[in-house]
């Protein structure tokens, strides 16, 4: 499911919601966890899952073309942990 696809199904099952109120709302709670990301804060939506940010040391790698050791620098990744809730339900329990 797309952002947009999201917005018109929240808009179908609320229908006294404005179209652009809806995606003001959907923007803004997006905004708001990648802010928090951003801070290195984790996001917690109880019943769904908490997203949080992994520290990836720098590593040497290879170029699978042509075998050669790439240096690949240190990064932050975010990352998804669903909840017991969620896993549950995609799990027919």
């Amino acid at each position: 499911m797309t952002k947009s696809e999201l917005i018109l199904h929240l808009v179908e099952k609320n229908p006294h919601l404005y179209h652009r109120d809806v995606e003001r709302i959907v923007t803004a709670i997006f905004d708001e966890i990648t802010a928090a990301l951003s801070r290195g804060d984790r996001v917690e939506l109880r019943g769904f899952g908490a997203f949080s940010v992994k520290q990836r040391d720098a590593r040497i790698g290879r170029n699978p073309r042509t075998g050669e050791a790439v240096s690949v620098a240190a990064k932050r990744v975010p990352f998804f942990k669903t909840g017991k809730l969620l896993r549950e339900r995609l799990n027919g329990r």
